[in-house]
C-alpha cells in the first residue's frame, strides 16, 4: 500500500509541476501588454510621462527580464507564496485578492458537489428499482445534464431574479450592507447565494443520477446478484449490494467530475456577479492580470489535485478489491 501510495504521489507531483508551468504560460500567450491595458486607464496626455509609466510599472511587475528568468522568477514566488501584485486590484497582493475571493467560492462548490453526488446517487439508485420515479426524475435529470452552465444560470437569472423578482442577482448581498453578525445580512448572504448555488447542483445532479441509475441496473443483473437470489435471499439485501459495487465507479467519477464542475463554477460565478474566484478570473482576463491568473489558476490545481488524492485513499479504504490486489502485487 506504500508502494502505491508513494506512486500516487509522485504521478500527482508531477501533474502539480506541468499544470503549474502552463498556468504560468497561457496568460503569456494572450495578445496585447499588460502594463499598457493597465496605463490606458489613466489620461495621460504626454508622451514622455507614458513612456516614463510605461517603465517603471514594467519593472515593478518583472517584465523587463527575460521570459526564462520571469519563469523562475515565478517558481520562486510559488516556493514563497508571492505572487505579484494584481493589475486588476492594483497595489493589493494577488494573495489578499484571491483570499478575499475563495469564501464564496468554497461556499458555492463545496455544498453543491457534496449535496449533487449524495443525492443524485440516492436518486439514481431509486430510480433503477421504481419504475414511476425513471419515469419523471430521470427525463429531468437528463435534461439538466445536458445544459451548459451559462445557459442554465442565465435562465435562471432572467426568470427568477430579473423578470420576477423572487431573488436578487448580483454581488454577495445586498448594497449598502456591510458584513455583520445579524440574520438579516445572513438572509441576504443566503438569498444571493441560492441561485449560484441551484446552477451548479441541478446539473451535477443530474449526471450523477443518470450514472447510478445505470450502474444499479447493471449489478442487479450480474451473476452475483442472480446466485444470490438463488440462494433465497430478500430484494433488499440483493439491492444492497448492488449499490454497494455501483459506488465505486461513481467515486472515481467525482475525481474527474471535478475539473468540470470547477469550470461550470467560474462561468456561473461571471453570469451572477458572484464575487468568487470566476468572476476573479474574469477580470483577470480582461485587464491581462498575468500574476492574478496565476495564483487564482494555481489554488485551483492545488484543489483539485488535492481532492482527487483525498478521494484515490478513499477508494482504497472502501474497495476490498483494491486492498486485495494491493496485497498480492506486493506477495
Amino acid at each position: 500500500m506504500t508502494r502505491y501510495f508513494a506512486r500516487k504521489l509522485a504521478t500527482y507531483v508531477l501533474a502539480f509541476f506541468v499544470g503549474t508551468t502552463v498556468d504560468w504560460g497561457i496568460p503569456r500567450l494572450m495578445p496585447g501588454n499588460p502594463v499598457q491595458i493597465y496605463l490606458s486607464k489613466f489620461s495621460l496626455e504626454s508622451n514622455g510621462a507614458w513612456q516614463a509609466l510605461n517603465k517603471v510599472f514594467t519593472r515593478a511587475f518583472g517584465l523587463n527580464v527575460p521570459v526564462w528568468h520571469q519563469y523562475l522568477n515565478f517558481w520562486d514566488g510559488v516556493i514563497h507564496g508571492n505572487f505579484g501584485v494584481s493589475y486588476y486590484d492594483f497595489p493589493e497582493p494577488v494573495t489578499h485578492v484571491i483570499r478575499a475571493a475563495i469564501p464564496y467560492t468554497l461556499a458555492l462548490l463545496v455544498p453543491a458537489i457534496v449535496l449533487s453526488y449524495v443525492l443524485g446517487n440516492r436518486v439514481g439508485a431509486m430510480a433503477a428499482r421504481r419504475r414511476a420515479l425513471d419515469d419523471t426524475v430521470l427525463p429531468v435529470g437528463y435534461v439538466f445534464q445536458a445544459m451548459p452552465y451559462a445557459w442554465l444560470a442565465l435562465a435562471m437569472a432572467y426568470y427568477l431574479a430579473a423578470s420576477h423578482h423572487w431573488f436578487p442577482i448580483g454581488g454577495a448581498y445586498s448594497e449598502g450592507m456591510l458584513p455583520n453578525a445579524s440574520w438579516s445580512f445572513a438572509w441576504s448572504l443566503f438569498q444571493h447565494w441560492f441561485l449560484p448555488f441551484l446552477t451548479v447542483f441541478l446539473v451535477s445532479f443530474g449526471g450523477w443520477a443518470i450514472g447510478m441509475r445505470n450502474l444499479v441496473i447493471y449489478e442487479l443483473e450480474t451473476d452475483y446478484a442472480r446466485y444470490l437470489r438463488s440462494l433465497g435471499a430478500s430484494q433488499r439485501l440483493v439491492r444492497k449490494y448492488a449499490y454497494r459495487n455501483a459506488v465505486l465507479p461513481q467515486l472515481s467519477g467525482l475525481a474527474l467530475a471535478l475539473g468540470v464542475v470547477v469550470g461550470g463554477n467560474i462561468v456561473t460565478e461571471v453570469v451572477f456577479n458572484y464575487p468568487g474566484l470566476g468572476l476573479l478570473i474574469y477580470h483577470a482576463v480582461i485587464d491581462e492580470d498575468y500574476f492574478l491568473l496565476q495564483g487564482i489558476f494555481l489554488f485551483i490545481i492545488i484543489g483539485v489535485l488535492l481532492a482527487n488524492f483525498i478521494i484515490d485513499i478513499v477508494y482504497v479504504l472502501v474497495d476490498p478489491r483494491t486492498r486485495l490486489s494491493m496485497q498480492g502485487a506486493r506477495a
